[in-house]
């Protein structure tokens, strides 16, 4: 009998795609044609794991695009540059920055010509909507609040000093703990009061108590208090008829929508909610605006938060919460948490 024989699959060369990219997997199994194989060692894996979860629990922190999406890169399937990915933003950027666009803002604001009659018009055209609604209850509001002076003291200087305090201070925090998605919130913010401007122009309205026949209360005048730039002293120094759209609005739920996406302690979520539901009521109390002038500025938020969309392609809360490292397409792994 001769030697038992052994069949041995036969010997076929192997060719690698000239795009293929990576060492040859083991075995010298090659992938299908037309894939391309990437190498990824532990270290990249765990970077990635890392900016994937924030550190600290967040849900989404890589950058849209991936971690290496380049900045200006056009979207696919679209005629828009981006997304833009965030850097890091600095300091006396965003201090001059701010104040001249604030300071822009007033200039434009109380430049409006002060078309009185035009106003006059047009508040008793939105209450004459608003009946038709069966929303026209401001006038019973402000005369409720009006009745308890402490409680109407203390709204009007609410309405003179926090809406100005809580939106600086949520900047702040943003450009401190979240750096990385500073620039797209700020961004909704002046959008936000850019378009209000239009509103300004081109509406000018009245507030409540401005309004001829005394169905509503001044509560600044009655009660010597400083609740608004267009009474008493600082009458002639603000435009009167600036009441639609309402920024006091327009700011407080863009406060209240950053800060609830992003912080994870609910109590910090709870006072987010409040925060806007609250100022609502403060500003039909001291009859500062109609409820239609709050739609006006919810409006304008929504335009705001479209523009922040076109550029970054994700609402602010959805973006890394660090900027990416100068020249490495990654985020920084975060240090701790910075929900406080």
């Amino acid at each position: 009998m001769g030697e038992p024989t052994t069949n041995f699959p036969e010997s076929r060369p192997q060719h690698r795609p000239a795009d293929a990219v990576g060492p040859v997997p083991p075995g010298g199994a090659e992938p299908p044609a037309g894939r391309t194989v990437t190498a990824v060692t532990d270290r990249d894996t765990a970077t990635d794991r890392d900016t994937a979860t924030g550190g600290d629990g967040e849900r989404a922190v890589t950058s849209p695009g991936g971690p290496h999406a380049p900045a200006g890169r056009a979207a696919a399937g679209t005629g828009f540059p981006g997304p833009w990915v965030p850097r890091a933003p600095r300091l006396w950027i965003e201090i001059v920055l701010i104040a001249l666009s604030y300071w822009v803002y007033s200039l434009i604001r109380n430049a409006v010509p002060e078309q009185r009659d035009a106003a006059m018009a047009n508040a008793h055209r939105i209450w004459s909507l608003e009946q038709s609604l069966g929303i026209a209850v401001e006038d019973t509001v402000n005369r409720a609040a009006n009745s308890v002076t402490w409680l109407i003291v203390g709204m009007n200087y609410y309405y003179a000093t926090l809406h100005f305090v809580v939106t600086l201070g949520v900047l702040v925090w943003l450009f401190r703990a979240h750096s990385g998605r500073y620039a797209a919130a700020r961004l909704v913010l002046f959008s936000t009061t850019a378009v209000a401007l239009v509103g300004y122009y081109f509406f000018p309205l009245a507030p409540p108590r401005l309004m001829e026949g005394g169905r509503f209360v001044d509560t600044v005048v009655v009660h010597h208090t400083w609740g608004s730039m267009a009474s008493g002293d600082l009458a002639n120094v603000s435009n009167q008829y600036a009441a639609m759209p309402s920024m006091h609005v327009g700011w407080s739920v863009w406060c209240g929508v950053v800060v609830a996406l992003i912080v994870r302690r609910r109590w910090v979520r709870v006072l987010a909610v409040l925060y806007p539901a609250t100022t609502l009521l403060v500003i039909v109390c001291t009859a500062n605006h109609f409820w239609l002038d709050a739609v006006g500025g919810l409006l304008c938020l929504a335009f705001g938060f479209t523009a922040g969309h076109l550029v970054y392609r994700t609402p602010p809360w959805h973006l890394p919460r660090l900027p990416e490292l100068p020249g490495t397409g990654r985020v920084p792994a975060p240090a701790g948490r910075h929900d406080r």
